[in-house]
């Protein structure tokens, strides 16, 4: 393994992780602009220009980018986060080449016709239906909205329907215009290639990228509550979630053990005493969510909503159980977890692409696994009951969707779980 990293003359940074035995590179272009830096008014804007570099461009038509990327086996694609948008690829390694040059025009390049623009506006708003059929999606969106509220992490990523649906060509530019700039960019490849080949590459199809600081998004401010929707359906999905941490925090990976002790696999004790012993669920985990700025910490369970009242403050009792006692077995456990989780990415060329990328966007350097295993190792049994106490020393927010009959009315679940 070899990591290296230049920075262009405009501010663009191009990574690479070349990869021996494989014959294949995967890379693209990462952005470190989403959901949060857009306004108010055009939410969603950020996931429809992802979606319309892919609708043609000066020097190909949308068919064009799918079939010469298909031509070659490879594949293409992208997403949009509430702070980043990815595009990537994967091909052999001589198609290194193509795969950069598509990626370059898509970014330089798309026309943003409007003709494309309306199709995809429409599907985009089935794209928006979709997701509103799943009961876990309208949930996570819920919770996320009323944890930060009217400011950019609250909204959902998708946008609205009704926004999506008359978001005028000039505002996709307008975004493009303030955000898609090349110190906000990250070029990273991984696999089988040769970092100075990438670098000329980048030289040849990115100098025109404008070097234009990025405008700062709304900072982040957790706020507790309860939030639920009615819903007709068999399970009633319940979230849990708390006030977290930024991933530059010191006690980041601290609190991924956590995550990963309390709900993070079938040993886990959300697991072992809400699923096995009691039966109360068929899916139970905690996660970890973060920000430049900010997290949270969620628990989420789908469950009978007959069994709704007991299952709630078993969960807070197996969370309050942490700030308690935490034994040396199952805290090893949970961080062999992660160690193996971060080890076996390594054997995904796309992975370690994406590593690069995400590491120069959230810390401005890429940090070696060693680092990150040394921050793992470093977790005691004291930081996972001090962490579990700081959790509950906040109001988080509870939010129910489903069946809502047998839920506790207002904002005193919320307030049960606080320590």
């Amino acid at each position: 393994m070899t990591i290296n990293l230049t920075t262009l003359d405009n501010g663009l940074r191009v990574a690479t992780d070349s990869m021996e035995g494989v014959e294949s590179a995967s890379l693209g272009l990462w952005v470190g602009v989403g959901t949060r830096h857009e306004e108010a008014e055009d939410n969603g804007v950020a996931h429809l220009v992802e979606h319309m570099l892919f609708k043609g461009t000066t020097r190909r038509s949308a068919f064009d980018i799918s079939a010469q990327m298909e031509n070659v086996g490879g594949h293409l694609n992208a997403y949009t986060t509430r702070e980043a948008t990815a595009y990537h690829a994967q091909v052999l390694k001589s198609d290194v080449p193509l795969a950069a040059d598509i990626l370059c025009d898509m970014m330089q390049n798309a026309t943003l016709d409007e003709k494309e623009l309306d199709r995809e506006r429409g599907v985009i708003i089935q794209e928006i239906g979709q997701s509103m059929d799943q009961p876990e999606d309208v949930l996570f969106d819920l919770v996320q909205k009323k944890a930060w509220g009217e400011a950019g992490l609250g909204r959902p990523v998708l946008g609205s329907p009704e926004i999506i649906g008359k978001i005028p060509r000039a505002r996709l530019q307008h975004y493009m215009a303030n955000h898609y700039a090349a110190p906000q960019m990250i070029f990273a490849a991984a696999g089988a290639l040769d970092h100075a080949a990438i670098v000329k590459l980048a030289e040849d199809n990115l100098s025109r990228l404008a070097l234009k600081p990025l405008t700062q998004p709304d900072p982040a401010s957790f706020s507790g509550g309860d939030v639920r929707e009615e819903r007709d359906i068999e399970q009633l999905h319940a979230l849990i979630a708390f006030k977290g941490l930024s991933w530059a925090d010191d006690d980041y990976y601290a609190l991924c053990v956590l995550s990963t002790l309390l709900g993070g696999g079938m040993s886990s004790r959300l697991f072992q005493e809400v699923r096995e012993k009691r039966g109360l669920v068929y899916s139970i985990y905690s996660y970890v969510s973060a920000f430049g700025d900010g997290g949270m910490f969620g628990i989420y369970a789908g469950t009978d909503p007959m069994k709704i009242q007991e299952l709630l403050p078993l969960v807070a009792g197996e969370l309050r159980g942490v700030t308690k006692n935490v034994t040396e077995e199952e805290l090893s456990r949970a961080k062999a977890q992660l160690r193996a989780s971060l080890f076996m990415a390594q054997e995904s060329s796309m992975a370690r692409a994406e590593r690069l990328a995400s590491n120069l966007l959230m810390y401005e350097r890429i940090v070696g696994h060693g680092e990150i295993v040394a921050k793992i190792e470093a977790a005691s049994a004291d930081d996972m009951k001090r962490l579990a106490q700081n959790l509950l020393k906040n109001l988080p927010v509870t939010g129910f969707v489903g069946p809502l009959s047998q839920v506790p009315a207002g904002d005193g679940v919320a307030k049960s779980f606080m320590g």
